[in-house]
């Protein structure tokens, strides 16, 4: 094999290399957008200086409203265990006046005489159980009670003043209405 066709004549003209160069330009600076359309560096820091206080104040007023909020709840709780105890005294002072001593203590101030002989109504046919007869003046049934200590200072209902007996005995009783068939039931809405 020859390689006379794989050879090229190499030439060293001139010519070839000295081919004009573009000159070489200098780096220069980009200048910023016209001053007109941008915005000063101060309108940013001014607005998040707002932004800030905005979100200090708000907080404040939340933590205001919640501090506020824990003192009406400290204050209502305050009144359920006043009105607790209220409740209880009342419970204790009505259990007191309810009690069999105070209330045969009251009836015997009323005037009303017990009876030793109990009778007895039975509702299915409306038959008397025992034998009916008018109630002596004894004490009998009053002896046959224990004495109650927590009676003790308190005004039997005949010693009240007059106008507080009218109060006491000027109670109205409410009661639900009768309904022929069926519970009674609250209004739902």
């Amino acid at each position: 094999m020859s390689d006379n066709l794989a050879r090229a004549p190499f030439s060293l003209d001139s010519d070839q290399f000295d081919a004009p160069t573009p000159e070489r330009r200098g780096f220069r600076l980009v200048s910023p957008a016209p001053s007109s359309r941008a915005r000063p560096r101060i309108f940013y820091a001014l607005t998040s200086v707002a932004g800030i206080a905005a979100i200090i104040v708000a907080q404040l007023l939340l933590s205001v409203g919640i501090s506020q909020g824990a003192y009406e709840i400290s204050s209502l709780q305050s009144n359920q265990a006043d009105l607790g105890r209220t409740a209880a005294s009342l419970n204790e002072d009505l259990v007191r006046v309810s009690s069999p001593q105070s209330l045969a203590a009251n009836a015997e101030g009323l005037g009303m005489v017990s009876n030793s002989n109990p009778v007895y109504l039975r509702l299915s046919d409306g038959a008397v159980l025992g034998a009916p007869s008018s109630a002596s003046g004894s004490q009998a049934g009053a002896a046959s009670l224990v004495p109650n200590a927590l009676l003790t200072g308190s005004t039997p209902l005949t010693q009240l003043p007059d106008d507080a007996a009218a109060k006491a005995g000027a109670v109205a009783i409410t009661s639900a209405p009768v309904v022929p068939a069926g519970l009674a039931a609250p209004t739902t809405r």
